[in-house]
């Protein structure tokens, strides 16, 4: 017979709405300072948001805010005007990099969107409707989700959220408890309440060093689409690793590398070349310029219940 502790204290509501809030302000307070309003120089199009990520001027925001313009007038919250330019652009992930004519004094850091669960919290910053640097906060509602960029292609690992967006916020962060950047947010779907979506804060990092490397996105293509979720303990047990999620296919294109490497809907990718496979994220990482045209070995825990190596040969992104 269990025993029923009588004298349990109640939960304090209070304090942890003050926790609550002292965890966001705190977060806002540290990038904040870094948020800026995007305008296109010579273009009627709309203005965006976007956010410093270094002290030298670099700014990151959304393609779809920078449009084709190649040079973006930069708004800071102390009301300082200056111009900057677009460096690059990858329409794929909806994400551009901009570097201003004049360093900023505040930054924000690219925290590590791997490491996010549902229900954390997710803190937006931005100028939606011309309503500058508001401040919006709600969770992480899921992880690894897919949706059409303007290009036509999915794109993959990204994260859903109900903190509140309008147009706007296009290219602003979303921002972790911690005060670490942990996605760009991207889009809304209209006529829905409490959806909006944001480029995790790990594709968008690899975009930036692709850009600053090469001015553009190099990237091989095997022809899939994936979810990262929890990888069951019994597989990771059978296969040596010691990570907690991975990535499992959800569709394999028509005469694409992987349909050639016999990958099938269901299995799960644990490693690509060694280098073991955690995310929707580590497969754009590692599907970069260097791969294409060379012999790629693919770990997987197949449909079949093995754990099974499969060799692709990825081909360039048309």
């Amino acid at each position: 017979m269990g025993y029923i502790e009588k004298d349990i204290a109640p939960v304090d509501d209070g304090a942890l709405t003050d926790a609550y809030s002292r965890s966001i302000a705190r977060a806002v307070d540290i990038v904040g300072p870094a948020v800026n309003r995007i305008e296109r120089i010579g273009d009627r199009g709309d203005h965006g948001s976007g956010f410093s990520i270094a002290p030298d001027g670099l700014i990151i925001t959304n393609n779809h805010v920078v449009g084709h313009a190649a040079r973006v007038r930069i708004t800071r919250p102390d009301g300082f005007v200056t111009e900057g330019s677009v460096l690059g652009s990858d329409v794929d992930t909806d994400i551009a990099l901009i570097r201003a004519n004049t360093g900023g004094e505040a930054w924000a850091r690219l925290g590590n969107s791997k490491l996010l669960r549902r229900g954390h919290i997710a803190i937006a910053i931005g100028n939606p409707l011309g309503f500058e640097w508001t401040v919006t906060a709600g969770i992480v509602s899921a992880l690894g989700r897919s949706m059409r960029a303007a290009s036509g292609r999915l794109m993959d690992d990204v994260i859903q959220t109900d903190a509140a967006l309008n147009p706007g916020n296009s290219g602003g962060p979303l921002v972790s408890s911690q005060g670490e950047v942990i996605g760009v947010n991207t889009a809304v779907i209209q006529g829905a309440q409490s959806i909006a979506f944001a480029v995790a804060s790990n594709t968008a990092n690899f975009v930036v060093s692709e850009i600053l490397r090469y001015g553009r996105v190099r990237r091989a293509y095997i022809g899939i689409a994936g979810d990262t979720i929890e990888l069951p303990r019994r597989i990771a047990l059978e296969a040596g690793t010691d990570r907690a999620t991975s990535v499992r296919i959800r569709r394999v294109e028509t005469s694409s590398p992987a349909e050639r490497g016999r990958l099938a809907e269901g299995d799960f990718i644990l490693a690509i070349d060694g280098k073991p496979v955690g995310g929707v994220d580590d497969i754009v990482r590692l599907m970069h310029g260097e791969t294409i045209g060379r012999n790629t070995e693919v770990l997987i825990f197949s449909v079949a219940g093995r754990v099974e190596k499969r060799t692709l040969v990825p081909v360039a992104r048309p």
